[in-house]
């Protein structure tokens, strides 16, 4: 690959001159250029296209969850971006202005692509996203797994606590001594806590917002932060404050850097790319990005706690509705599904196959029952959220084939609730008096018959009550797909509590949406059992010329 980058002037003259050689002998090479600010690179195009999943289009993943860096809102205002994979939802920060421009003077498409923080290395190994841009610091760890661009933006280590606290003039780590602190999962800041002296290092924590209400409600004393996320959080919460440290007196990060860099695949060709359209943006310019995103987290002075949780429903509410039709969405159709194949594996369950009249019908038949519960016990017996993973990203990463979201959802969901109707509904199959099965061979029915028209019918009934209850858990269990970007309801709960800081009110939220959704269903479900239980008395007829009695229904 061959860069340039030259003045406004020599490229007139320089592109002349291109212009004359090419009309002469033909173009050598194809290019593709771009402009930002008066400034030009070129890079190879058949290069580029070898780093990019998708022509033309640069993918970028982030949590959209970690400002001043990265978050969601709710409109485009202040240059934000659509989020691609949630409906609705726009991304705005340092990061994503870091990629617009990248993108510009590329002449790329962008797309931000909305990830959890753990799911951004699988996501980018598979080829789902091209980059990473999240604050990402190319620790020894993720070296190992991904190659990481120059740096574009380098700070501070700070320790972030409340303002009116014992340690709010704290200057040295020393003055932190006997402290209770905390940092994000599987971020380096984490390891940094240990060098507080006789430091209580609290359990890690998944997202800056979560760290931010475990101070204000006293679990923990600090946290470990950059500067500029510190910086964001105080804007938005003016009951906090950080603590910045002298040369000498604060973390010794040793090999480990603040610097924040782009990552990209292990040998991938943009990394050379992202490095020359990095270092034409001046840092000046950086410098101002910065200080305007930590600007626009400004909230002002706080208002009360049913005023934010009013706010919050005036700002989010459709999203809160989008999400939680999804969630029901899931739940019905997963069930469903799950029902059916959870039925057909306990009809085949049901069948006699005689060894010494079909020895190899009877060979087929026990192959195809140990891959049924080899099938049964891998799903019952592994969370879902780790299926969710492994099926989401190793499709991509083994088999080349792109999911969307809401399939894999459904597909995830539904195969892991068929495992567990499958043993429901054998259990209401062997619930059935054999002797009504016998009764209906006696007069000659075969077992496709028997099944359809004596036994599953009383067999359904019997187990309705566990089938609404898996409906139930399946509404509250799709909370864990938010690890696969699926914009259930958990996934629209977490965008707003991060953009706005207020956890405690949006989750209050949430956990009525998911009342009223449970308490609704519930109560329809047993409606419907209700109606299938038939009426509470009956009639009893002597003789033809006896008058009808009613009587109670036998329990």
């Amino acid at each position: 690959m061959k860069n340039h980058k030259v003045s406004n002037t020599w490229q007139k003259v320089f592109m002349a001159i291109l212009t004359i050689i090419f009309a002469v002998i033909g173009p050598t090479s194809s290019f593709v250029s771009a402009n930002e600010v008066g400034t030009t690179i070129e890079v190879d195009e058949a290069t580029l296209a070898e780093g990019l999943d998708q022509d033309g289009v640069l993918r970028v993943g982030m949590e959209a969850n970690y400002a001043p860096f990265n978050w969601s809102q709710t409109s485009d205002t202040d240059g934000a971006v659509p989020i691609t994979n949630s409906d609705g939802e726009y991304a705005n920060g340092y990061d994503v202005q870091i990629a617009k421009r990248l993108a510009d003077l590329l002449a790329l498409d962008l797309e931000i692509v909305k990830l959890e923080w753990d799911g951004l290395p699988p996501a980018l190994e598979s080829g789902m996203i091209d980059v990473i841009i999240a604050g990402m610091s190319p620790t020894a760890e993720r070296l190992e797994q991904m190659d990481f661009s120059d740096s574009y933006y380098s700070s501070d280590i700070v320790l972030v606590t409340m303002a009116n606290g014992e340690y709010a003039n704290a200057t040295t780590l020393e003055d932190f001594t006997g402290t209770t602190v905390t940092g994000q999962l599987n971020t380096f800041h984490y390891d940094l806590i240990p060098q507080i002296p006789n430091v209580n290092q609290a359990t890690a924590l998944d997202s800056f917002p979560t760290m931010i209400t475990a101070l204000n409600a006293g679990s923990v004393d600090a946290y470990v932060s950059e500067k500029p996320g510190a910086m964001a959080a105080v804007a938005a919460n003016p009951d906090l404050t950080y603590v910045e440290f002298a040369e000498g007196q604060g973390f010794d990060l040793g090999e480990v850097t603040s610097d924040i860099a782009v990552a990209t695949r292990k040998d991938s060709p943009l990394t050379a790319i992202v490095n020359e359209a990095l270092s034409v943006i001046p840092t000046a310019e950086r410098d101002r990005l910065m200080e305007d995103m930590v600007n626009l987290n400004e909230r002002g002075e706080s208002a009360s706690f049913w005023s934010e949780v009013a706010g919050i429903w005036q700002t989010y509410g459709a999203q809160f509705l989008v999400g939680a039709g999804n969630t029901m969405f899931i739940a019905l159709s997963s069930t469903i599904i799950g029902f059916i194949i959870g039925l057909l594996i306990a009809i085949y369950r049901s069948l006699i196959v005689r060894r010494d009249q079909m020895p190899i019908g009877y060979f087929f038949y026990k192959l195809f029952d140990f891959l049924i519960s080899a099938y049964i016990e891998i799903f019952r017996g592994t969370p879902m959220m780790v299926q969710a993973m492994m099926i989401f990203y190793g499709s991509r990463l083994f088999f080349n084939f792109q999911m969307s979201t809401m399939f894999a959802a459904l597909l995830i969901v539904s195969i892991n609730t068929g495992a567990y109707l499958a043993e429901v509904i054998r259990g209401g199959i062997t619930s059935v008096d054999k002797g009504q099965t016998e009764a209906a061979r006696a007069i000659g029915m075969n077992h496709y018959q028997t099944m359809i028209t004596i036994v599953l019918p009383q067999a359904i009934r019997s187990i309705l009550p566990a089938l609404g209850n898996e409906f139930v858990i399946n509404i509250k269990d799709t909370s864990v797909l938010n690890v696969i970007a699926v914009t259930e309801l958990f996934f629209v709960t977490k965008s707003a509590a991060g953009s706005t800081y207020l956890t405690f009110q949006t989750f209050l939220i949430t956990a009525i949406i998911y009342f009223v959704l449970t308490f609704t269903t519930t109560r329809v479900l047993n409606f419907i059992e209700s109606r299938m239980a038939g009426k509470k008395t009956y009639h009893v007829y002597e003789s033809s010329t006896n008058s009808v009695v009613n009587s109670p229904k036998e329990q």
